[in-house]
Order: C-alpha cells, then structure tokens, then sequence
C-alpha cells in the first residue's frame, strides 16, 4: 500500500473512533474535563513524539499569532463546544454535525481571502445546507427540548470555530513547519481548558478504572498525537485533494462505531444527512477535470 495512503487512513481510523470513545468518557467525567485531561495526554505525547523525531524547537515569533489561533479557536473553543454538545446529542448526530466545518469555510475563503466561491463550491455549500434542513426539520427536531437545543447549537458553534481557526491557517505565512506548532498549541490549550474547568467545575470526583484510563489514553495518542503527525505524513505524500475527500469517510467510521458499538439508532434523516453533507464537502473540495484529463489548481 503506498505510505501516503496507509496514513490517510491511520487519520481516518484514529479520528472516526475518537467520537465514540468520547462519548463514553463523557459517562465517567464532565465535558470540560474530559477535554482537559485529553488535551494534557496529547500534549505530553506530542511532545515526546516531536523530541523522538528531533523535530522540538521554540516557535518563532511570526508563527506566534496562528499559534494563539489555532490554540484558542480549535484547541480550545471547538474542543469544549463539541464536548459540550456531545455530552447531549448522540454521536452520529454530533460528528455529521462537527464536519460542517469545510461548508462555512468555503464561503468564508471567498469572503476573506479572495479565493473563488465557484460553482462547483456553491452547489457543494447547498448540498451541504440540505443535509442540516434535514436534520433540523421542524416537524421532527423537538425544538422544545432545551438539551437538544444547546447541544446541537455547541457543536455548530464549535464547527464555526473550527472554520475560523482554518481560515487564519491558509492566510498565515508559515516560518515552521505546521506540525511543530502542535505541541504548543496543545500545552497552551492544556493550561488554559484545566484552569477553565477548575472555576467552572472545580476539582472532579472520579471513578478512576483500567477502562477509563485506556479511554484517554487512546483519545490524547492514537486520538491526538499520531493522528496529527501521520496526518502531516500523508500531506507530504498525497494531493491535498486526495487528503481532502479522504478525511470525509472519518465522520462515516464515527456513525458506523456509534451504531455498532454505543447501539445508537441509524435513523433515515441522519443517514440523508449524513450523505448531503459529505457529499457536499467533497463537491467543494474536489478539483474538476480539465479536458486534457489534469485537475484544474
């Protein structure tokens, strides 16, 4: 198998069971703690991963501003938000819901960036904007229930965020190598999720067992830290395309475990939804044939 697709799927595999692990730990712990310890695992084994690769050093100071970013918009915020609301929503439902992000980033790159909102993006946006009318159709959505409500808006909030951190992340002009940002930007997120959860839940009372411990362990490593560097090891091989529409069938392992595994119902709405709106990612994110058979830039 070629390396860069053995990763692409080590990404795909890590991500898509990272949701329904998740969700079981939010059974033993709060969702900002469940954040908290995840992210503290991740940075220690991101940094003991960085130091093996001999790929550790200070950030520079241009990169400072995209490094508070992406600290704070995806560590953080997307990180507590989707906590948050996958502590109320089923899994299926939070991860279809979570991967709405590369929807607002489409329009967002046009508006910010300058880059083409083209034809082929647009149908993809609405695509992806049917799946959520499906999802949130009013004579199904129980709009009177107030966890339903907060949860579905925590993650759509959280996807916001996602896109925002994302669009500051094409416009930087990097000076390192993205990767090695990502020990610091989780430690920073470390610090400032833990001192978060500590003035808003205080010390936790947990039920520490092997089965828990093994949960966290798998979300800060193979979760965290080798999803995010064999993911820097399938951009150096693969198109960004190729990347690009292959991370979309994570979101469909997530489903798939939740159902199998957590024995959560695979309804038709999440089923149209889910396919409307990867569907309509991968519309937006593929590049169109050109006659001579090459992919347009």
């Amino acid at each position: 198998m070629n390396r860069g697709l053995f990763f692409l799927a080590t990404v795909v595999l890590a991500w898509g069971l990272t949701w329904p692990v998740n969700k079981v730990i939010l059974v033993s712990l709060s969702p900002i703690w469940t954040v908290a310890i995840r992210s503290a695992v991740g940075a220690a084994a991101l940094f003991a991963l960085s130091i093996a690769l001999g790929r550790l050093s200070v950030p520079p100071r241009d990169d400072v501003p995209v490094l508070l970013s992406l600290a704070l918009l995806h560590m953080v915020g997307f990180g507590v938000l989707g906590s948050v609301g996958l502590s109320l929503v089923p899994t299926g439902r939070s991860v279809v819901l979570a991967y709405t992000t590369p929807l607002w980033v489409m329009p967002g790159a046009s508006l910010f960036l300058g880059e083409r909102l083209t034809a082929r993006r647009a149908i993809g946006v609405i695509a992806g904007l049917l799946g959520l009318a499906v999802l949130f159709n009013p004579l199904a959505f129980d709009w009177t229930s107030r966890r339903a409500v907060v949860g579905n808006a925590a993650i759509l909030a959280a996807a916001f965020l996602w896109a925002a951190s994302i669009l500051h992340l094409r416009a930087h002009r990097w000076r390192s190598a993205p990767f090695d940002l990502l020990p610091w930007q989780s430690l920073l997120a470390t610090v400032i999720i833990t001192g978060l959860a500590l003035a808003v839940e205080g010390i936790p009372t947990v039920d520490w067992n092997p089965t828990l411990i093994a949960l966290l362990l798998y979300a800060g490593v193979p979760g965290t830290a080798l999803a995010y560097w064999a993911m820097a090891m399938a951009g150096k091989s693969l198109p960004a395309v190729t990347t690009a529409l292959g991370l979309l069938l994570a979101p469909v392992v997530s489903v798939v475990v939740a159902t199998l595994w957590l024995r959560e119902p695979l309804t038709p709405p999440l089923v149209i939804a889910l396919v409307l709106i990867i569907g309509g990612v991968a519309l937006g994110t593929s590049a169109p044939r050109q006659s001579n058979g090459r992919a347009e830039p």
